[in-house]
């Protein structure tokens, strides 16, 4: 091997390390520099290190005592988010576009994005660090302000009418290891708007990240002259201290944003609540169909953050007519097809559950070159899922996995097809997607699978505001019909009345 060539191997080696790109490694060695080789494993190792000294103290900060708006009791938390709730009452819809303009600027600083893309993918080990970027920008850029808090009015004989929105008070959000940081600043952003404070209970798989999160938006709060202790959380987050806030009368309403379980408690609390449960979002591709890019939308919308969305592509169902080419086109997408039965079978008994009822964690949002690793496949560096022809009620067709292995189920037309995706969504009502160019049957679909989300012709994170119209959000609220969630979603509609006068027409 040449020094270009030894440079080039050595780079692909490092660059799992750090964001050095091709060029700047490879440019030394045409330089001539005798040590270029020694200087680039220095350079590499010592930016490497100093990441991971930055990810380290950050973590380790948010563990201290001095952690802003982090309380060692759920008492604690919820009477600090009730004081400052009395104190933000007096402040102005002007105040609150200062704090949240602020929280916007806070979390599209790339230092701030990258270390908590990063502490997510380290403390959860689910995920990717490139896609949570995306995430947790998007999350910052495109959830909705007070903007969204539209006053209406009636003025007729008998006087004027206002119709405008107005916080709960004290909300309970309760945020999921999946995506963490970006619920937090999600539900942040629109429930500030709406005038409330928020007393998180985190996921405890993600306690660092969240901490830390919580910590970065008091300190900005802080120095906008906001009250105190608007976000708050508790130290240690765990099912006592969920159960706590989930029942204590100080608080107003309940958001959950996780499993069915998680919903189904919440809604049963007698408070008013907004649940975000689970999906198992079908694919629907027709005869009439731009193939090729609906493969690079489906593999790209399921490999995204490793397929932990909820809204991601969980099962594509194809006509037969186009099955074939379709399958070679989303290999050409990045793509990894597995045909050997027994190897189908390894798959299977790795990532479903004991009790055959749903994913095994351990595996949930590992990318599909890890997943192919532990059943002895080497792959490719581009592949980024895991395709496998399956009939209509395998395990991987009826469970949401969140894991990048896409199941293919063929059926003789799409009629056929779209009974089967309202079938294998299990009435979540949460996401679909199809592929057509036949208007008829888009509208069929939309109209049987009643989704919150239903995306036509693109990949499912469109639906969020990625690549897409639209605001986003990561508390898509099915089960309680709020659908995508904003701030007035957080708000109590309220009507102020004045009678026989303001009428000037």
């Amino acid at each position: 091997m040449n020094d270009i060539e030894i440079t080039q191997a050595v780079e692909n080696v490092l660059s799992k390390y750090t964001k050095a790109t091709t060029s700047e490694v490879i440019q030394p060695a045409m330089s001539g520099a005798g040590d270029h080789l020694d200087n680039i494993v220095a350079r590499v190792l010592a930016e490497r290190a100093v990441t991971s000294l930055v990810t380290e103290q950050a973590m380790a900060g948010v563990c201290t005592p001095d952690s802003a708006g982090a309380f060692a009791s759920m008492d604690e938390a919820i009477s600090a988010a009730v004081q400052a709730q009395i104190q933000y009452r007096h402040c102005s819809m002007q105040d609150r576009d200062t704090f949240i303009q602020g929280l916007r600027e806070l979390f599209t600083r790339q230092d701030v994005l990258e270390n908590i893309s990063r502490m997510t993918v380290e403390e959860t080990g689910m995920g990717n660090y490139e896609d949570k970027l995306v995430k947790n920008r998007v999350a910052a850029t495109k959830t909705p302000g007070t903007e969204d808090l539209t006053t209406s009015a009636l003025s007729g004989d008998n006087g004027l009418s206002l119709m405008e929105f107005s916080a709960f008070g004290v909300i309970g959000s309760i945020t999921p290891t999946t995506n963490p940081t970006e619920t937090i600043i999600n539900n942040s952003i629109g429930m500030l708007a709406a005038g409330n404070t928020v007393v998180f209970s985190p996921h405890p798989r993600s306690r660092n990240v969240s901490l830390y999160a919580v910590d970065l938006i008091n300190k900005k709060l802080a120095e906008l002259g906001a009250p105190a202790n608007l976000v708050v959380t508790v130290t240690q987050p765990s099912i006592d201290n969920t159960k706590a806030m989930m029942n204590d009368p100080r608080i107003n309403m309940l958001v959950a944003t996780g499993g069915p379980s998680i919903v189904r408690t919440v809604m049963s609390t007698g408070k008013k609540a907004i649940g975000a449960g689970a999906g198992n979002p079908p694919a629907v591709v027709d005869e009439t169909a731009n193939i090729e890019k609906a493969a690079r939308d489906i593999i790209n919308g399921c490999a995204f953050d490793n397929n932990l969305p909820c809204i991601a592509e969980k099962e594509v169902i194809v006509v037969n007519e186009v099955a074939d080419y379709l399958i070679h086109c989303m290999k050409k997408s990045g793509a990894y097809l597995l045909c050997d039965p027994q190897l189908i079978q390894k798959l299977q008994s790795l990532v479903i559950n004991d009790k055959g009822t749903g994913p095994a964690t351990a595996f949930v949002g590992k990318d599909a070159r890890y997943l192919l690793e532990q059943i002895g496949i080497r792959a490719p560096a581009e592949i980024k899922v895991i395709l496998i022809e399956a009939e209509r009620t395998h395990p991987f067709v009826i469970h949401e996995l969140m894991m990048p292995i896409l199941p293919v189920v063929r059926v003789d037309n799409v009629d056929e097809a779209i009974d089967l995706a309202v079938k294998v969504e299990h009435g979540n009502r949460h996401t679909a997607m199809m592929h057509s160019m036949n208007v008829e049957k888009l509208t069929k679909m939309a109209r049987q699978i009643q989704t919150t989300i239903f995306v036509k012709n693109g990949p499912s994170y469109a639906g969020i505001g990625v690549g897409g119209e639209g605001h986003t959000t990561f508390t898509i609220a099915g089960p309680t019909g709020e659908g995508l969630t904003s701030a007035r979603s957080f708000a109590r509609s309220r009507r102020c009345v004045m009678v026989e006068a303001l009428n000037v027409r």
